[in-house]
């Protein structure tokens, strides 16, 4: 097994350039949370010209809705949503500067297109995992749109994220060359 290659955010165009397909990482940093109600304000704003609760300009968005916290801990858990139900929205924020999102499974060809064209890079979460991936969140905090409850966005401050490259800045996609080289062996 590889070793997972540790990762400071924000991200700089040079070292996503390095990154790929099925590599391993660990994430340390600055994530922000948004799940499908959340890119749909988010995008929305963005095509309105309105100020967004943060700044999208080499930001890293996890596909999740925390749960709450235990006491004495930031966050309890906080898994992958499915990548696919954010295809409608990501590529224009790809566009508007997002240097990498995290969720699970596949992203249509449009999302694809928007990581090459923008430089950007699609991270894999492990899904089932919720309570470990918590473990690396050192901090919570809301950002916007409380009365999205779990699905409001919050800033994680993260150290050791586990996380691998789903869909690498040239379009390598792990999803299609993992069974891909399967089939060959």
């Amino acid at each position: 097994m590889d070793t997972a290659r540790k990762l400071t955010l924000p991200l700089s165009v040079e070292t996503i350039d390095t990154l790929h397909a099925g590599e391993s990482v660990l994430l340390s940093g600055t994530i922000y949370t948004a799940r499908d109600a959340a890119h749909k304000y988010l995008t929305q704003a963005l095509s309105r010209g309105e100020r967004l609760p943060f700044v999208l300009q080499d930001a890293c968005i996890y596909y999740t809705g925390p749960c709450p916290a235990l006491p004495g801990r930031p966050i309890n858990a906080c898994g992958p949503t499915t990548s696919k139900r954010m295809d409608a929205y990501a590529p224009l924020l790809y566009d508007a500067g997002v240097r990498c999102v995290i969720g699970k499974g596949k992203v249509g060809q449009v999302v694809k297109d928007a990581i090459v064209r923008d430089h950007a890079v699609y991270f894999g979460a492990i899904g089932g995992a919720a309570a470990l991936i918590a473990k690396s969140v050192k901090s919570c905090t809301l950002v916007a749109y409380p009365e999205l409850l779990a699905e409001a966005v919050y800033r994680l401050e993260v150290e050791d994220f586990p996380a691998y490259v789903a869909v690498d800045a040239r379009g390598a996609d792990i999803y299609e060359e993992g069974p891909a080289a399967y089939r060959q062996a």
